[in-house]
C-alpha cells in the first residue's frame, strides 16, 4: 500500500517530529525505543530497538 509522504522539517536543534498518523501506521507507540541508522546517501532508519538487536544477534547487521 502507497502512503503521501509526510513532509518533515529538521529544526535548530537537530529535531524531527514524525506525524502520529505515520508512528500509528508503523505500529511505533509512544515510549517505543527505536535505533536509527544511516542507510545510504541522505536516507535514515528507524528501527524497533528489540527487532534491530534481534536482526543483528541473527544476521550480524541491522
Amino acid at each position: 500500500m502507497i502512503r503521501e509522504p509526510a513532509e518533515v522539517t529538521i529544526d535548530s536543534d537537530g529535531r524531527v517530529v514524525l506525524p502520529l498518523g505515520l508512528l500509528a501506521e508503523a505500529g511505533l507507540d509512544p515510549g517505543t525505543r527505536l535505533l536509527a541508522y544511516r542507510d545510504g546517501d541522505g536516507r535514515i532508519v528507524l528501527r524497533r530497538e528489540s527487532e534491530a538487536i534481534q536482526h543483528l544477534l541473527d544476521h550480524g547487521e541491522f
